[in-house]
C-alpha cells in the first residue's frame, strides 16, 4: 500500500476506534497515529492467531486495522489516565 492509502485507512481505523473506546476523537494527528499503529499491531495480533493481517485497501484491513486500534487506545487511555491522575 502507498503511504497515502496507509493514512487514510489510519485515520478511518483510528477514528473508529476512538468512537468505539470513549465515543469522542482523539484529534485527526493522533486518529491517523492511532490508526496506523494499531494497524500494524492488529496485524501483528491476527498473524499471531494465523489468520490474513492488513492485505490491502479493504474491509478486512479495516477491521484488522480498528481491532488493533482499539488495543492500542485502550493501552493509551491506561498509561495517560495513570499520568493525568
Amino acid at each position: 500500500m502507498s503511504i497515502i492509502a496507509w493514512l487514510i485507512l489510519g485515520l478511518v481505523a483510528g477514528f473508529i476506534a476512538s468512537k468505539l473506546v470513549n465515543k469522542t476523537g482523539e484529534g485527526l494527528v493522533l486518529d491517523i497515529v492511532l490508526g496506523v499503529v494499531g494497524a500494524l499491531v492488529g496485524g501483528a495480533i491476527f498473524s499471531f492467531l494465523g489468520s490474513a493481517g492488513v492485505t490491502g485497501f479493504n474491509l478486512w484491513s479495516l477491521f484488522v486495522a480498528v481491532v488493533g486500534a482499539v488495543v492500542v487506545l485502550v493501552a493509551y487511555h491506561a498509561v495517560a489516565g495513570r499520568r493525568l491522575s
